[in-house]
């Protein structure tokens, strides 16, 4: 099934593109819907970008097989969010929470050194970016050095459990062909983000939740 899947990966259509958007948004409004077990408000509000990679696979057969498609945004000058960008996660190790065949997975790309990280064509967390695994639960806040310094924080949630997890030597990148399919332009990530492009219809009800739930950045 993994292989078939990773086979299939670069035949998605517009129809494939638009239903992984909508489960990005859907996955965003579940965890955030949980009293106790939701991304902390305060992280939330002072992150730059959110990344959602809905449905990550995990091969059984392959030692750290895992592949995963999703989308970052980030937020405009102004109040609001901007475009989403297709990307690519690769690898890594996910650690024991995530025990199940598929797996959702939520990043906040927590400073403009993270930011930066998007203009490279890959980059590995705990190799080229810091990364942190992510405190659970609204009121929690950032209370350790290493979460306090991290480029990105990172949760997941398998099985209906949602928790912080440590995704050391992940590899993220553009994932080209659905960002041309989006806007009928190569266009790379940094320059989907910081853009002033019109959000794809298909992607308007994740932008609608960001804007929810933290439509300005706190300093």
């Amino acid at each position: 099934m993994f292989l078939t899947a990773l086979l299939g990966a670069g035949l998605l259509t517009a129809a494939d593109t638009g239903k992984r958007l909508a489960s990005a948004a859907e996955v965003f409004q579940e965890i955030m819907q949980s009293a106790d077990r939701a991304i902390p408000q305060k992280l939330l509000d002072k992150a730059e970008c959110v990344i959602i990679v809905p449905g990550l696979l995990k091969g059984a057969f392959l030692v750290g097989g895992k592949y995963g498609r999703g989308f970052v945004v980030c937020r405009r000058e102004a109040a609001g969010w901007g475009p989403p960008a297709a990307i690519r996660v690769e690898g890594g190790s996910f650690g024991l929470q995530i025990g199940g065949a598929e797996t959702d997975v939520v990043m906040l790309v927590m400073n403009q050194r993270g930011v930066g990280r998007l203009s490279q064509s890959r980059f590995t967390l705990g190799a080229d970016a810091s990364v942190a695994a992510g405190p659970v639960g609204r009121q929690a806040t950032a209370e350790t050095d290493a979460l306090m310094t991290a480029e990105i924080l990172t949760w997941s949630r398998s099985r209906g459990v949602f928790a912080g997890v440590s995704l050391q030597g992940a590899t993220l990148r553009p994932d080209n062909g659905v960002n041309t399919e989006l806007y009928q332009q190569s266009w790379g990530i940094k320059e989907i983000v910081q853009s002033g492009l019109e959000t794809p219809e298909a992607g308007r009800e994740l932008l609608k939740l960001l804007n929810k739930y933290s439509s300005r950045k706190s300093g």
